[in-house]
């Protein structure tokens, strides 16, 4: 889940389209790369509480992956947590020989535990971000219906292409997510019809609707398919998984 942009719904897609998967019985796994630590926090984790996260496993090579997972309330989805000791690996790793594919390494060997893999990435570019990209077959590009949204698409794309060229020749957008979407607005209407126009196959039949459960459910600690699972914002992520599925098939 990629956005440079913070605030876009990167966090919630993640949360509620893992759950929605494991519902689907598929094997989820959760990897929080933002050093917010908000994936955690919006599985009811304290990031604070962490001993050990995905940053002590991406500096000390004693450590697996496997040694920091950490359950979730749902069935079928694991985490690996962050806290905001992750900050510090986007210095540390400048250093390093082949930095790009550290998350990679370090994932590679969770691969034949899971059937799926959800990235949540901090909103920026930078090295940890690339990093993602570079351990990724795909991206889902969360996109609130606000004009600003779709002025940074272009520049994400520019940086998924280069990640492709040099790093990973596998990369592919998966797909463009309308989140926040507010259908009795002029401008939320427009800036949905601009982004089919622009994107056409590539974005997803599913559009999130704008909805106060998403905040309920951060305080929670569940995703909407379990808090609330006849809310529009449940179908809306059950309707995404089986997109998604349909994709992989």
């Amino acid at each position: 889940m990629c956005n440079q942009k913070g605030g876009v719904g990167k966090t919630t897609s993640t949360i509620n389209l893992g759950a929605a998967l494991a519902d689907y019985g598929r094997r989820v796994l959760l990897v929080d790369f933002d050093p917010q630590g908000a994936l955690s926090v919006g599985l009811g984790l304290n990031p604070h509480d962490f001993e050990l996260s995905i940053y002590n496993v991406l500096m000390d090579s004693s450590l697996k992956a496997g040694d920091i997972v950490q359950k979730t309330p749902i069935d079928g989805m694991d985490l690996l947590p962050a806290n905001i000791d992750l900050s510090a690996a986007e210095i540390q790793l400048v250093t390093e020989v082949g930095r790009e594919q550290a998350l990679g390494r370090i994932l590679q060997p969770m691969v034949p535990h899971y059937d799926v893999i959800l990235i949540d990435c901090q909103p920026s570019l930078g090295l940890l971000t690339v990093n993602a990209l570079t351990a990724s077959d795909g991206v889902i590009v969360p996109l609130e219906c606000e004009y600003f949204a779709l002025r940074g698409v272009a520049l994400l794309q520019e940086t998924i292409e280069k990640v492709r060229d040099r790093l990973n020749p596998r990369l592919e957008i998966e797909g463009l997510l309308a989140t926040m979407y507010d259908s009795r607005t002029v401008h939320g209407r427009e800036v949905l019809t601009r982004l089919i126009e622009a994107f056409d196959n590539r974005v997803f039949h599913t559009v999130v609707g704008r909805t106060v459960r998403f905040p309920e459910t951060t305080v929670a600690g569940l995703p909407i398919t379990t808090f609330a699972p006849s809310s529009p914002g449940a179908k809306a992520y059950r309707q995404l998984a089986r997109e998604v599925l349909a994709r992989w098939k």
